[in-house]
């Protein structure tokens, strides 16, 4: 029996599997609203038989893009497009749908990267970033302008408002977007967060605000329902956010009933050096649920069945991402569960594609 197809369960949410499909921007919104291609791309990835699927970074507020075409849920008007879209996808489809919450902070106002990805100055159309100090994530890149204490409290009503939005659009998971050199990972990190008052220096004021956003978040998010928190749990520079950090964050966000912690890494600071390799961030994930016991999501360079479903069957961490692989390969689940001898979910209007010698692999629910 493979333990990857085994159900999970995040506080009062079951997942029917230990397959996720990881947050991936698509940088094809419309001044933050979605648009048919996310009818289309979130239409085609819910019926390929993973257990959660959790939609795109989506900004809190409008300067929190990371580039013009970001998807945002901060008024009316974007939880209105993104509702066209989740009630298309939730009439087809039946595993549950997660968003991923975040604000970009000082890499916020960049092109998209098909179009290089640099930063996009005032001057030519962008805006002025914020973050928790004044020191650009490039040396070339305008400066960020210090968040004042009420520009901070503005940002933790920003984000419960997006919670508010994503229950009533039927969400049944937040992500909170602590990872990847974003705003929450800004503060967490020394590298970027210089601030002297009660969120800067110590690592209990650094981490501060994450916990302070998580806290309001659950309380306004459906109890029977999941949250959780994406972290890069190394900064891969000396000096920056590492490991051990990791863990104490991790466990002061498990006693404020954390659900899960999706374990990545980097994107703060451009002098990163990262051992790249397949699974090169599992291990992290693996010290994050030795020392605190609470659930974890590896990512990364995860690509086949086999090395997926050795990490969960040896503890390593309780479920496995997949991003880049699963574009590339959206029916990975069906292949995963053939090549592991499993049964997966699919619509009927797709089970005559089974293959010939593979009998049994569709299941009804």
């Amino acid at each position: 029996m493979s333990q990857l197809f085994q159900p999970i369960t995040l506080g009062k949410l079951t997942l029917p599997n230990r397959i996720i499909i990881a947050p991936m921007c698509q940088y094809s919104a419309e001044h933050g609203c979605a648009s048919e291609w996310h009818t289309m791309h979130l239409g085609h990835l819910a019926m390929s038989g993973a257990g959660l699927l959790i939609v795109e970074a989506t900004a809190v507020a409008e300067e929190g893009r990371i580039s013009p075409d970001d998807l945002g849920l901060w008024d009316d008007k974007t939880e209105q497009a993104l509702a066209r879209v989740i009630q298309a996808v939730k009439k087809h489809a039946t595993l549950p749908l997660g968003i991923q919450l975040g604000h970009a902070g000082r890499k916020a106002s960049c092109a998209v990267p098909w179009a290089g990805g640099a930063q996009i100055s005032q001057s030519s159309g962008g805006w002025q970033t914020i973050a928790p100090s004044e020191v650009p994530f490039h040396p070339h890149d305008e400066a960020p302008q210090a968040m004042s204490l009420e520009r901070i409290a503005t940002l933790k009503r920003q984000f419960v408002e997006a919670a508010k939005r994503a229950d009533r659009l039927g969400f049944e998971l937040i992500e909170l977007h602590g990872a990847h050199g974003y705003l929450l990972h800004q503060f967490l990190s020394p590298l970027a967060n210089q601030r002297t008052d009660q969120y800067g220096g110590s690592l209990q004021n650094r981490m501060r605000l994450l916990l302070e956003i998580f806290s309001e978040v659950r309380a306004v998010f459906a109890a029977n329902k999941a949250v959780g928190v994406r972290i890069s749990a190394s900064d891969w520079v000396d000096g920056g956010w590492d490991e051990q950090q990791s863990v104490i964050l991790a466990k002061e966000l498990k006693e404020l009933g954390c659900d899960y912690i999706h374990v990545s890494s980097g994107g703060l600071s451009p002098q990163q050096k990262i051992p790249v390799g397949p699974g090169y961030q599992v291990p992290l994930a693996t010290t994050i649920k030795r020392e605190v016991g609470m659930p974890t999501i590896a990512v990364g360079l995860i690509t086949e069945p086999e090395q997926a479903e050795t990490i969960i069957a040896s503890g390593q961490a309780d479920m496995v991402a997949l991003a880049r692989g699963i574009l590339y390969n959206p029916r990975w689940p069906w292949h995963a569960a053939a090549r592991l001898g499993e049964r997966v979910s699919a619509p009927p209007q797709y089970w005559r594609s089974e293959p010939h010698v593979i009998k049994g692999l569709f299941k009804n629910d």
